[in-house]
């Protein structure tokens, strides 16, 4: 997983642009707030997934420690 919950909406959308369209579909503020401070325990996972299919990301594409 490339997006992680301790990264803010607003370094998100820096490097993918396409995920602006996620955060507002869930109504999410654009901010440097990281993502576990504003979005519910219980949506955060699915957040957490349906942004990084947004950006092609899965532990299968990425290495554990970088």
């Amino acid at each position: 997983m490339v997006i992680q919950p301790n990264m803010s909406t607003k370094s998100i959308i820096e490097v993918w642009e396409n995920t602006k369209d996620v955060f507002k579909k869930h109504n999410i503020t654009i901010s440097e707030v990281p993502l576990e401070k504003i979005v519910d325990g219980n949506i955060l996972d699915s957040l957490i997934m349906e942004l990084n299919n947004i950006v092609g990301s899965s532990s299968a594409t990425c290495v554990e420690g970088g």
